[in-house]
């Protein structure tokens, strides 16, 4: 091989080892006193099923000739977020997939931040956005924290992680493990908060308005490469404001349904809004991905008021059409009596005004489908 090839694939190489984050011999026998892990691994409470890394290949190529039922046929609107001076008492725009900026008692706080083109280790090969971001990093506020769910590619992005590590000084709070994966990307210690299940963090403020990040439980599984579970996944509870007023809201991340959401909704709820995953599902892996009916069972069962969906829309990763999930969340929510806020990627929204128009029918394929 040629000296002007070598430094090439030699780079893309390290890119991509560095992109998988810390190898599991870095996370193994860090977290043994975790209830959550047990056998060299983090478990689920429940048994639940995953697609083993060995049938990925033949479902490799089912995804391949399915064609692009799970793209939009036209383009996703999109609109740039007007963001106010101060965080509001509760607002949210999401930004497309599970990303969310959050305001809650006038903290700013980023879920599952993703800007980059394609989820997954290479920047060439991968699942891609259908729809851009709808609004630069660097048109972020001063935030107060970054949460994160589990280490998968679509919620956990190297080149965003490496972004706010320089640009802001913002803490990233995590389930256990993942903060191997920051340090590897050379993250702070001093900016890393891990925590387990029934977890708390609390960032204090000069107004007595604490903001508590509590991580919750969640049914899914990580990885990063060919290995599972050495990182914890979770779902989230923040809650700020005074005593009386006392705003609280439940970010699920990426999660298959639990019984476990109840108990979640007696010790956190009621919860003013709910950002719950809708899309991604299938027979094949229900108990890891929840579909939409099971998203408004999750709002019901943690007692929400109003429900944000998440994880459809952006990045093609199941078998379902495009716009399959968001219809059949408004059908089920419709029979349930849950309200439900149906924002266009970066469309703004403060809870007492929602948004509420169909405007993802302009850009599907089919509007019933599988």
């Amino acid at each position: 091989m040629s000296a002007a090839l070598v430094s090439p694939v030699t780079n893309a190489t390290r890119g991509l080892r560095r992109a998988m984050g810390a190898m599991p011999g870095a996370i193994t026998g860090k977290y043994d006193d975790s209830p959550q892990y047990k056998d060299g691994a983090f478990q689920n409470r429940l048994p639940s099923y995953v697609v083993e890394v060995g049938g990925q290949g033949s479902m490799a190529i089912e995804f391949a000739k399915k064609g692009d039922v799970g793209r939009p046929a036209a383009p996703v609107p999109l609109v740039t977020p007007e963001l106010p001076a101060q965080a509001a008492d509760l607002a949210a725009t999401w930004l497309g997939h599970a990303t969310v900026l959050l305001e809650i008692a006038g903290n700013w706080v980023l879920l599952d931040p993703v800007w980059s083109d394609r989820v997954s280790p290479s920047a060439t090969v991968g699942p891609k956005r259908s729809h851009p971001v709808p609004m630069e990093l660097d048109g972020l506020p001063e935030l107060a924290a970054v949460l994160i769910s589990h280490d998968h590619y679509d919620h956990l992005d190297t080149a965003t992680i490496d972004w706010l590590t320089e640009h802001q000084s913002v803490p990233f709070v995590v389930p256990l493990g993942i903060g191997q994966h920051l340090r590897r990307w050379n993250v702070p210690d001093d900016r890393i908060i891990e925590l387990d299940w029934e977890q708390s963090h609390v960032l204090p403020s000069a107004d007595g308005t604490d903001l508590t990040l509590t991580c919750t439980e969640a049914r899914h599984f990580s990885g990063r490469g060919l290995t599972r579970n050495h990182t914890l996944w979770s779902s989230w509870v923040a809650a700020a404001g005074p005593a009386e007023s006392r705003r609280r809201v439940f970010f699920g991340g990426d999660t298959g349904y639990t019984p476990a959401f109840k108990d979640i909704g007696a010790d956190h709820g009621p919860f003013d809004l709910t950002v719950l995953p809708i899309g991604a599902y299938d027979a094949r892996w229900a108990d890891i991905h929840m579909n939409p009916p099971e998203a408004v069972q999750t709002h019901l069962d943690v007692r929400g008021g109003i429900l944000l969906p998440i994880h459809w829309a952006t990045f093609d990763l199941a078998f379902h059409s495009w716009a399959a999930p968001v219809e059949w969340l408004v059908e089920e929510a419709a029979a349930k009596g849950v309200t439900v806020a149906l924002p266009r990627p970066g469309e703004r929204f403060e809870t007492d005004n929602i948004p509420t128009a169909d405007w993802w029918r302009a850009s599907a394929k089919a509007i019933r489908a599988s």
